[in-house]
């Protein structure tokens, strides 16, 4: 560990503590459907996508057709996807010549993209076509991105309204998500990495001669403007198979702190702005500091195991720490911290390999994501998967108290505290139910190249950033086979859609509920106890999936390597 390495872990917080409040506050301009400095600009394209849809923005939904509108409207672009994959030979833009994406293929990646999950069993540069990458994956990254603060958003007004019978309008909310906010960074975010080298182009590849004096044919494309939502939505599926380790998505050191504040500022902000819209910034401010507190512990603890480096090697007399898979232009703190932040988010972009990190520095990335991805977590899903924590935890503190819990003005009562733990329960459940299944069939165990308990860990690591709609991976699994695209694909839509409605139910039953102010028998929901407490309900709530697991993965693999044994 270095002073640097820790400079840059403090400074990437301060960076985005100061941001939090700008970006609250342009996000809860957007929640209240008020006019914001750019809708000079894009409001004439808001009114024209109503017009031409015969959508009135002002028609506000209740919580389930608000569910309805929003299943709908992903299930035609998982379908429209698949179909560019499908018919991907017979499709313009393919200057590479590619063929048909398989079926099993397609299937796993329309479901990747279409639930923000955005995991790969492929090479982008040897398989998808630009159009493919552009059409076909792109526009996910954007509207599935759209789709979680939407969500978010209606969470929010279930909170904030009272005897309300609808949470908002689904189609409102996604399309001013989209054109004032995602839209107009990611065009200056694009602008800024074409500037720092990232290729923007429709070429398919340049041929050239390295200093050796060897040809070598260099796969492009239009990767600027993927890169850009792909941080900023917090999706992660990479143009390359490298990710951000390749220099033609990550070329400097600077756009590599820029990636890793991207996928974290939307998620700050709404902790601002969810306290806007309740009438009192510091329940936000509580909730990010309970989500800073767990990030900043796992970041301590990965970048300690990687500069501590492996006990085997230095057996054998390699001093130093772990560098095995790591970007070398980028070093162990920016990589260390790259893995927390990614897997902290629902993004799953990797500027190393999450394989090749020491057993309990590997074990916070796979923590993070079994946590169910709420420390800050995916854009609108990190803070709305929070926040059925924090009805969890509020019942906890009211059943110490002695009385009916409250959150924010709102009675917490047996249908919310249900359907919040069926939300959370999900998790787990498929989690290590698929896991168990994938660990004793034949077509599970072909998929590790590793044994023992890191080849165990690489498959419980899939199931877990499937299901946690993360989409990064150990990537010692051989994944791209009917069983695993199959399995992967539907773990992905239930992490994602099974967590959906659950919170929207919990979104409609406060919406109708009367507000209830605070009492001298009130618990209070903003100090250092309740933040405390959230930590406490995370953590433990959390460790329903990670305790199961950790006696065969994680520990067992770091106890082996103290043993001496290299799995």
């Amino acid at each position: 560990m270095t002073f640097q390495g820790w400079l840059l872990i403090a400074a990437f917080v301060v960076i985005l503590l100061a941001l939090t409040k700008p970006m609250g506050l342009w996000l809860f301009a957007l929640y209240e459907g008020r006019r914001t400095p750019l809708h000079a600009v894009f409001g004439p394209i808001e009114r024209g996508f109503y017009t031409l849809s015969g959508i009135d923005p002002d028609a506000e939904q209740s919580w389930r057709r608000y569910a309805v509108h929003m299943l709908l409207f992903n299930v035609a672009l998982l379908l429209f996807t698949y179909a560019v994959l499908r018919l991907q030979g017979l499709l313009p833009l393919n200057p590479l010549g590619y063929g048909a994406v398989a079926s099993d293929g397609a299937f796993n990646t329309a479901i990747s993209f279409t639930t923000n999950t955005n995991w790969q069993w492929y090479s982008g540069e040897a398989v998808m076509s630009n159009l493919s990458q552009m059409l076909g994956l792109t526009i996910h990254n954007f509207l599935s991105a759209a789709t979680g603060i939407a969500l978010a958003f209606a969470l929010f007004r279930g909170f904030a309204r009272r005897s309300a019978s609808t949470i908002g309008n689904f189609w409102a909310d996604v399309t001013r998500v989209t054109i004032y906010l995602l839209l107009p960074i990611c065009i200056v975010y694009a602008l800024f990495l074409i500037a720092s080298g990232v290729p923007q182009t429709l070429a398919g590849s340049v041929d050239v001669t390295t200093l050796e004096g060897v040809k070598q044919t260099l796969a492009l494309g239009p990767v600027a403007s993927q890169e850009a939502i792909k941080m900023l939505g917090t999706n992660g599926g990479g143009f390359f198979n490298a990710n951000s380790a390749h220099p033609f998505e990550n070329p400097t050191a600077l756009t590599n702190l820029v990636q890793m504040l991207s996928i974290f500022v939307i998620g700050f902000g709404l902790t601002w702005t969810f306290g806007k819209a309740v009438g009192n910034p510091r329940q936000g401010c509580a909730i990010l500091a309970a989500m800073l507190v767990i990030f900043l512990a796992g970041v301590t603890v990965t970048y300690w195991q990687e500069a501590a480096g492996n006990p085997v090697l230095h057996n054998l007399g390699v001093a130093g720490g772990n560098m095995e898979g790591k970007e070398v232009r980028f070093g162990m703190a920016a990589s260390s911290l790259f893995a927390v932040v990614t897997t902290a988010a629902s993004c799953g972009a990797v500027n190393a390999m999450h394989d090749s990190f020491t057993a309990l520095g590997g074990m916070i990335p796979l923590f993070n994501i079994q946590l169910g991805e709420v420390v800050i977590g995916g854009v609108g899903a990190g803070i709305y998967g929070f926040l059925l924590f924090a009805i969890l935890a509020v019942f906890v503190a009211g059943l110490m108290v002695g009385r009916t819990p409250e959150y924010v003005g709102k009675k917490i009562e047996s249908r919310e505290v249900k359907l919040a733990v069926l939300a959370i329960a999900v998790l787990p459940l498929i989690i290590l139910g698929f896991t168990a299944i994938a660990s004793v069939t034949d077509a599970g165990l072909a998929g590790p190249l590793n044994k023992g308990p890191h080849g165990f860990s690489e498959i419980l690591y899939a199931f877990t950033s499937a299901v946690g709609n993360n989409g990064s991976a150990f990537a010692g699994l051989s994944a791209n086979s009917p069983f695993y695209n199959g399995m992967l694909g539907v773990a992905m839509w239930i992490g994602r859609f099974f967590i959906i409605i659950p919170m929207l139910a919990i979104a409609g039953s406060l919406a109708a509920k009367k507000y209830t102010p605070e009492t001298a028998g009130s618990f209070p929901t903003t100090g250092a106890l309740w933040t405390a407490l959230l930590v406490g309900i995370v953590l433990i709530v959390g460790g329903l999936t990670f305790l199961p697991s950790l006696a065969l993965g994680p520990i067992a693999d770091h106890l082996a390597m103290i043993r001496g044994q290299l799995f």
